[in-house]
């Protein structure tokens, strides 16, 4: 008999579900052809009618699912694929999977399970069958999975194209643990390039930092590379850390000394660090020349530092030179420390402001100094000098000697001591004398000491103030007044000589200048002890002037005693005897109501 035309399988994926259709059995002739007496080897599927075939017969088809008792399924038997070894977990391939072909006469995938190949089929697939049991052969194995190409594995591709897949995986995103800096096949300049593409995505998104790790991977493998560097540089450089994109970017100048853009990034760093002598040498043999707009910066802050060098040599205009300097200042990198030669300006201007505050801001100069270099002769000397200023002349005189010490060779400290050792000895011989009551000799000393160093203010204030005591006690009311003057000038804030000044006032009469210098101190210095007391009396004083003086109109002092106020002289007449009476009683009335008052 003929073999029956089988049913058409679909194209899709079939449902483990669905039944499988096979042709009755019953109604077949069995094939001539002995099968093979292996126990070992079941049954093989029926296999596709080829178009060739003979028409099918006329007896109806069944399927198994509609027999009464279907035979059981063949024991599965693994092929020799099935039994390799697995292969790698690979991407599959994007190809279309192909369009099965009908014929049995062509092996053809399926997404069905595996089937065993048995030695009995034929190459058509042909049926046969014993006189016990048909058998069904197939020409070659249905596989679940197509076979993989290994043509097409990563590790199989050229070498053109690994490095241009592994350039596009480096400019992914991933962090620095993703690669190992030791593989030697980062060596390959594509990989430097991929760390260069990275780090110019970090840097674009302003991810400094990792900018510059990408950078550094890409000089690791080509330290040669001017473009590297030069681009590490910018990283650092937008990082604020300018002398790490110094040295950069000097190496890349030295591999490529023409490159322009190299060059006008490193002139920026310079005047970023406050080196706009050198950005501008540097933007001197740029190749074009440099545009005005480039070269600004640096030329402003060399103008800003020249300005400030000529006014601190002129000693006028100190609080200009300050200016200057912070302008200077607003020009350099955010975080860039300031050149020492700005900062040794900066505690000379301080130090020639010579007050009280600015004294204070030159020893804070000083000691940040010293924090740096505990041994900074520089930092010493400011110290010295900002203590001699504020009249600590013992400290002076010990920082001098440590000053000394770590650098023997320093002229204005060697100096400076002299000055203080010789003012200090001509200042101490004159408080000896004073104190011997040798008001005089006092005075020609303090006067001599005034001579020793004019410009220390502070000092020459205090010295001035002595000297005018001693002009009060030799009742030389006027030189001391103008004593207590001139100390005020170079210390308005001394409240001491104001006192003097008052108090001379007073002695020459003038008691309303008295009064103004004691409410002035009053105003200045409320704590100050006796104040109120010092402005009562002056204030009482300038009333008994306002009024008339009978010891001059009686011809006497105002130390005179009743005696000598009693006393009749020739220029008064006879006539006169009564007046003359009347105003003796007046001067003892009046003397006795302010010994009333001055009682406590």
């Amino acid at each position: 008999m003929v073999l029956p035309q089988l049913f058409s399988r679909h194209k899709s994926k079939r449902s483990k579900s669905k039944q499988i259709q096979h042709p009755d059995l019953s109604t077949l002739t069995p094939n001539p052809t002995p099968v093979s007496s292996s126990s070992s080897s079941p049954p093989p599927p029926p296999p596709r009618v080829s178009p060739s075939s003979p028409p099918a017969s006329s007896s109806p088809r069944h399927s198994y699912s509609t027999r009464k008792n279907p035979p059981p399924p063949p024991p599965y038997q693994p092929t020799a694929a099935a039994t390799a070894p697995p292969q790698p977990n690979l991407p599959r391939k994007s190809s279309t999977r192909p369009a099965h072909s009908r014929s049995s006469s062509t092996p053809s995938h399926s997404k069905s399970c595996h089937r065993p190949t048995h030695s009995s089929a034929t190459a058509k697939g042909s049926f046969s069958s014993s006189a016990s049991r048909p058998t069904f052969s197939r020409a070659s194995t249905v596989h679940r999975f197509k076979k993989h190409d290994p043509d097409l594995h990563p590790l199989n591709l050229p070498p053109d194209e690994l490095r241009r897949l592994s350039a596009m995986a480096a400019a992914a995103d991933r962090s620095s643990m993703d690669i190992d800096s030791n593989d030697p096949r980062l060596s390959s300049s594509a990989n430097a390039d991929s760390f260069k593409l990275a780090g110019n995505k970090f840097f674009k998104d302003r991810n400094y930092a990792r900018a510059i790790e990408e950078f550094s991977k890409a000089v690791e493998i080509n330290p040669n590379s001017s473009v590297y560097l030069s681009n590490r540089a910018a990283a650092h450089m937008a990082a604020h850390q300018y002398i790490n994109a110094l040295e950069d970017c000097e190496r890349a100048l030295e591999l490529d000394p023409s490159n322009a853009k190299i060059q006008y990034r490193l002139a920026r760093i310079l005047t970023s660090l406050g080196r706009p002598s050198e950005a501008l040498n540097v933007l001197s043999r740029t190749d074009p020349p440099a545009s005005a707009t480039d070269r600004a910066p640096a030329e402003k802050m060399i103008r800003f530092v020249t300005q400030a060098e000529e006014t601190l040599a002129q000693e006028r205009g100190v609080s200009m030179a300050l200016f200057c300097l912070d302008q200077a200042r607003a020009l350099l990198g955010n975080g860039v420390k300031e050149p020492r030669k700005w900062t040794l300006m900066t505690a000379e201007a301080q130090l020639k402001m010579a007050n009280e505050n600015s004294f204070a801001k030159a020893q804070d100069i000083a000691m940040n100094m010293l924090r740096q270099n505990n041994q900074d002769p520089d930092a010493l000397m400011i110290r010295a000098r900002a203590f001699y200023g504020l009249g600590e002349t013992e400290q002076a005189l010990k920082t001098l000697k440590i000053c000394i010490s770590l650098d023997p060779d320093m002229k204005s400290a060697i100096k400076l001591l002299r000055t203080v050792q010789k003012l200090m000895r001509t200042k101490e011989e004159g408080n000896n004398a004073f104190k011997a009551k040798d008001y005089r000799k006092a005075i020609d000393l303090w006067s001599q000491a005034l001579e020793v160093d004019p410009t220390n203010k502070d000092m020459n204030a205090k010295i001035l103030q002595n000297r005018a005591q001693a002009h009060i006690n030799l009742k030389e009311y006027d030189n001391a007044v103008n004593d207590c003057t001139e100390a005020l000038r170079l210390d308005p804030s001394y409240v001491k000589a104001q006192k003097i000044r008052a108090k001379a006032h007073g002695g020459a009469g003038n008691w309303e200048e008295a009064v103004r210098d004691y409410k002035a101190v009053a105003e200045s210095n409320p704590t100050e002890k006796g104040i109120q007391e010092e402005i009562r009396k002056a204030e009482f004083e300038l009333k008994k002037a306002q009024r008339k003086d009978y010891y001059k109109i009686l011809g006497v002092s105002k130390d005179a005693s009743d005696h000598e106020i009693k006393k009749p002289t020739a220029s008064w007449p006879s006539s006169t005897t009564r007046i003359r009476t009347v105003m003796i009683l007046k001067v003892m009335r009046s003397s006795r109501r302010s010994e009333r008052l001055m009682r406590p």
